[in-house]
């Protein structure tokens, strides 16, 4: 980390000159990516670097591998089935706790997206106000968040009696039928799709003020999510370095444009799945932009406060039994691949950038 940019432009040119291929050249480096959810705009910069030929450019053939939650990127990264993987920062910690060697070598998501939303009605303007009401929370390592608020709260969420945390699907079918009273959401999924939906009360589509959100980066809670891992042996296999840097450069090169460019990046996903629905996935580009955007020491750099945050509450709930490992994370090979990028004159801070207004359709359409 002590490194200099200037320097690390030349260890970047190094290390991937045994990498980089001729455009149009068929030998390129298979490598695979898994995801932990299905194509949408959470995952533009992988899709957009494949379609825009970014990772070809790199010398690297990329397939992407989707998941409805049957397959965790943690497992199979360290299964050697995929060489690296997108996946939360808990899910990570406590896979290395079991033995996994897993790496963060990029921070991609700079904010957690984890929200608590409820319906202004029931009067939950807080964390504080959570008491006393039907709390939804996902489960298999997607809870600590929740866990966290209600600890900061002074409740223990294992024995609190005041306390009614109700498993939840990964939708909002649950609130909307009534059968919670806040629901665990991220902002750039789920609470998009309810503004897509029909307000039964106004027969119009709901808007902000018929919502109460709790953004948990705010309440102190939030964890680090979207990290890009790879196994530990693998990194130190001979020209895996400079594959991981090649992959890392091509992505941030495509998250760069779908910050400048969202609305093609969302027509590029469209066209991969029709489905999609257009503004949803313009809905889901703007926020997790917002999630990304300003990145002050670089996109995919750590920021150690938050890192800090993360431990440290995975530590409170026992989710981890100690400190991870020195080595958990890495920071100069996205140090490498920003350094290549902004010797092309790339901004890969963003710090001018400014979010856009969506207008929600209906169904996202």
């Amino acid at each position: 980390m002590a490194v200099s940019r200037c320097c690390l432009v030349l260890i970047v040119a190094i290390l991937l000159s045994g990498v980089i291929v001729s455009a149009g050249d068929d030998d390129l480096e298979p490598v695979s990516v898994q995801l932990q959810w299905v194509t949408q705009a959470q995952f533009a910069g992988y899709y957009v670097a494949r379609e825009l030929g970014f990772y070809a450019d790199e010398g690297l053939d990329v397939t992407i591998i989707e998941s409805e939650g049957d397959l965790q990127p943690v497992e199979v990264v360290a299964a050697g089935d995929a060489e690296l993987g997108v996946t939360w920062l808990p899910k990570t910690l406590k896979s290395n706790e079991g033995g996994a060697n897993l790496v963060n070598i990029a921070q991609i998501f700079q904010r957690s997206g984890t929200v608590l939303v409820s319906f202004a009605e029931a009067g939950i303007k807080s964390a504080f106000d959570l008491p006393l009401h039907r709390i939804g929370v996902w489960v298999d390592d997607n809870e600590y968040e929740v866990h966290a608020t209600t600890f900061h709260i002074g409740s223990d969420p294992t024995s609190g009696e005041h306390l009614m945390l109700v498993p939840q699907p990964f939708h909002l079918g649950p609130l909307l039928a009534g059968e919670l009273d806040v629901a665990q959401a991220l902002i750039y999924n789920g609470v998009g799709r309810l503004y897509g939906e029909i307000n039964p009360a106004s027969g119009e589509l709901f808007q902000p003020d018929d919502l109460n959100i709790i953004d948990l980066n705010e309440v102190g809670t939030a964890m680090l999510q979207d990290h890009i891992i790879a196994r530990a042996d693998w990194l130190a296999e001979e020209d895996n370095e400079a594959v991981a840097i090649a992959f890392l450069k091509a992505t941030i090169r495509a998250w760069i444009h779908c910050r400048d460019h969202a609305d093609d990046c969302v027509q590029i996903l469209l066209e991969i799945d029709p489905d999609l629905g257009e503004s949803h996935q313009q809905w889901q580009m703007n926020e997790v932009n917002k999630l990304i955007w300003p990145a002050p020491a670089g996109i995919g750099i750590m920021d150690e406060a938050l890192w800090d945050q993360t431990v440290e509450w995975l530590l409170t709930l026992d989710a981890l039994a100690e400190e991870p490992l020195a080595g958990s994370y890495r920071g100069d090979l996205v140090s490498a691949a920003l350094s290549s990028l902004e010797a092309e004159d790339l901004d890969v801070t963003g710090a001018g950038w400014q979010p856009t207004e969506v207008i929600m359709r209906a169904g996202g359409a």
